[in-house]
């Protein structure tokens, strides 16, 4: 059944909070709530999002991959941040040794299956920092779930990471009692991930709501251009890579 539309008051406490909450967060664009705006749905990015965790998880996780397999490749800070313009892990890994060239140990033949099995333990290893909690949700984000579903509106994660490493960041961090009301979209849901608009036009369908009528959180430019492509409403919070980002 579509979902119920929420109260005008609690539509109104929820653009309130929404705008104290990213307010609290480092270097945040924020744009004034459109007062005839239908908020129907909240859709969340994950990575850099609910929490900041490129530079010291995934990164992290990556540079280990690689050493356990015998590679001396290691991602620096600067470098990650170049590398996160490709969405999704494996195609990261892959656009990456295609340009610097692959190890000596990888048949042509075999770079597609090296890279599954390196992406797999990449996400074990990502998985086994998130249930450390060393990495917390950013400020604002468990306040504005609350908030969401309070006023009865549907709350979706959207990401071009893992869906087991998602679920892992939403369950941990969140908690079982918020997270069995979230969906979450990941990983190789969609054909194209980010930019492209496929996985944000899958969550609108799954809801049964037009795309106008999401409203959803990002933080760097390729979300934000899949967000638009898809015709739904962006709210952009700068994450620790996506400072300097033209938006």
């Amino acid at each position: 059944p579509r979902p119920a539309a929420p109260t005008r008051a609690a539509m109104m406490r929820l653009a309130l909070l929404w705008c104290s909450a990213v307010a609290s967060v480092t270097s945040l664009s924020v744009p004034m709530v459109p007062k005839t705006a239908h908020m129907r749905a909240l859709i969340f990015d994950c990575d850099g999002v609910l929490c900041d965790t490129e530079k010291d998880g995934h990164r992290i996780s990556f540079n280990k991959a690689f050493q356990e397999r015998g590679w001396t490749t290691d991602w620096d800070v600067d470098l990650y941040g170049r590398l996160l313009e490709t969405g999704g892990g494996k195609e990261r890994m892959t656009a990456y040794f295609n340009e610097v060239g692959w190890p000596s140990d990888v048949l042509e033949a075999e770079r597609v299956e090296v890279i599954k099995a390196l992406h797999k333990r990449k996400t074990e290893l990502f998985m086994d920092l998130i249930s450390t909690r060393a990495l917390p949700l950013r400020p604002g984000v468990a306040r504005l779930v609350d908030e969401a579903l309070e006023a009865g509106l549907p709350i979706a994660v959207c990401s071009t990471s893992n869906e087991l490493a998602v679920r892992a960041i939403v369950d941990e961090l969140l908690g079982p009692e918020r997270a069995q009301h979230i969906s979450i979209f990941a990983g190789d849901i969609v054909d194209r991930k980010k930019p492209a608009p496929d996985v944000y036009n899958l969550a609108a369908e799954t809801l049964q709501l037009t795309p106008s009528a999401c409203w959803v959180v990002e933080d760097s430019g390729i979300g934000l251009a899949a967000a638009k492509a898809a015709g739904m409403r962006c709210i952009v919070t700068r994450s620790a890579y996506t400072g300097g980002e033209d938006f």
